[in-house]
């Protein structure tokens, strides 16, 4: 893993093949996720959009997608003042992918795995992979 920044609660993380900071959330999270490589995870999401007729970056496509897959663990509070590092605390122990507006990311036991820190941003909902 390609390490930038660390703190306790995120460590820089891009599987982009070629080092690109771009809005390749949705592959990185799962592909780290589920332990494929950037290539596998764009061309299995990308089949998996055609098929739906949609973008594969959507909120609309991933939500989906992930309660396809994984069982949803947490769901957005609309009264809670959450945001992924005080869900981090509870959700500690195994690997979950995380949206949030307009983003998606990777927690592995209890540490944000991507490419900015998002750990200051309300969640909407959590799956556990793993």
């Amino acid at each position: 893993m390609q390490e930038k920044s660390k703190k306790c609660n995120y460590i820089y993380y891009n599987a982009n093949p070629l080092g690109r900071e771009v809005n390749d959330c949705s592959v990185r999270a799962i592909s780290l996720a589920e332990g494929s490589t950037w290539d596998e995870t764009y061309d299995k999401l990308t089949k998996y959009a055609k098929e739906k007729g949609m973008i594969l970056d959507e909120a609309k496509f991933i939500e989906p997608y992930l309660n396809s897959r994984y069982p949803k663990v947490y769901y957005r509070c609309v009264t809670c003042n959450k945001n992924l590092g005080d869900l981090l605390k509870i959700y500690n122990k195994g690997i979950y992918l995380i949206t949030m507006k307009g983003h998606i990311t990777c927690s592995i036991n209890g540490v944000v795995y991507d490419i900015w820190d998002c750990t200051n941003r309300k969640v909407w909902c959590i799956w556990k992979v793993r």
